[in-house]
């Protein structure tokens, strides 16, 4: 994991969030994604600075709709968000998952 990875795990692991189970580096289809709730379909990246690259932001792309054609809910931040604004990030996440 990447420190910044490292640091929304620390928020997600353990149920911390809404009672809700996190996985991190879970495979889905041929894509591994950095965090996902299988409970919530809820999948969350963390994104660094070679993700602004024409050829990453294609793959990206490609691999967001391929989550979401299987009803998976896509959340991306980047890096800086992460570091800077940890509690708006965590916010954000927490909103996305379904009550109940």
């Amino acid at each position: 994991m990447t420190p910044e990875e490292s640091m929304l795990w620390d928020r997600l692991r353990r149920k911390q969030l809404k009672g809700v189970q996190f996985y991190r580096q879970r495979p889905l289809g041929r894509f591994i994604v950095d965090f996902y709730a299988p409970s919530a379909r809820l999948v969350v990246e963390v994104d660094g600075s070679h993700h602004s690259q024409l050829h990453q932001s294609a793959i990206d792309r490609e691999r967001s709709v391929w989550l979401e054609a299987e009803g998976f809910q896509v959340l991306r931040f980047s890096n800086h968000d992460v570091t800077t604004r940890i509690e708006a990030v965590v916010q954000c996440i927490a909103a996305a998952i379904p009550a109940g």
